[in-house]
């Protein structure tokens, strides 16, 4: 691959390989990423969120989905950071592990990328789309819950949705049952949906921005993470991920 360009065909082959795995993934493993509290066992007592800068322009495959899906990008109101207890932890657990086993992992047609909710079939942004919806279904708000882009340690284009919470921004990937906070996976994150509209994108800059931490036991957080590559400022630029 080519960074950061590269062609639909390899990233969708790279989503359906992987969601091929998870679509025999079993849900104990799920249940193994929280604790009783509903909070992953693994994420202590800081929380270190994605630095969302400047504006940049939407995916265009997700200027055309919210064309022809007008109510999947209106804004829900609700907590912008929900408070993440037992009940709303099982809802992510149930929720994540349930649509990548009911996906069936597909490419989309040669030359096209299209973004579709509630499909018997499909590839990596379809899953996060169908997530999405289904939490927003749960009382979640959708400024909560953003889709975001990203490019593996292999250089491969993904997408996954990204739940903001009290425990920090956390990930649910068609890759894998196990939601992890965003800085515990291979991704780099490139854009995110904004939170105040979800028609509109920003770039996830360079450097991580610590929000909280326990009074005992504070853990010192990285705060520079590994150079991010360039976002794509072409309105094609969604045929990258």
């Amino acid at each position: 691959m080519s960074l950061p360009v590269m062609s639909k065909k390899i990233r969708s082959n790279f989503c359906v390989l992987v969601s091929a795995v998870i679509a025999f993934s079993s849900a104990p493993e799920v249940a193994r990423a929280f604790g009783p509290s509903g909070v992953p066992k693994e994420f202590g007592s800081d929380v270190v969120r994605m630095l969302e800068q400047e504006g940049t322009l939407a995916p265009f495959a997700s200027v055309v989905f919210c064309m022809k899906a007008p109510e999947q990008c209106r804004k829900v109101g609700g907590q912008s950071i929900m408070d993440l207890d037992a009940e709303r932890g099982a809802q992510l657990s149930r929720v994540n592990s349930t649509v990548n086993r009911s996906i069936r992992p597909v490419n989309d047609r040669s030359g096209t990328d299209d973004w579709e909710v509630d499909v018997k079939s499909g590839d990596c942004e379809d899953f996060a789309l169908t997530k999405r919806k289904q939490l927003i279904e749960l009382g979640w708000s959708s400024s909560s819950l953003r889709i975001a882009v990203a490019l593996t340690s292999s250089g491969e284009g993904h997408a996954v949705l990204i739940a903001k919470t009290s425990a920090g921004d956390l990930v649910l990937d068609n890759r894998t049952s196990a939601i992890m906070d965003w800085r515990k996976t291979d991704l780099r994150f490139l854009k995110v949906q904004s939170r105040d509209n979800p028609k509109q994108w920003q770039n996830v800059g360079q450097k991580a921005k610590l929000v909280a931490s326990a009074p005992k036991k504070v853990r010192t957080a990285k705060a520079t993470l590994r150079r991010a590559y360039p976002v794509l400022r072409q309105a094609s630029d969604i045929g990258n991920y």
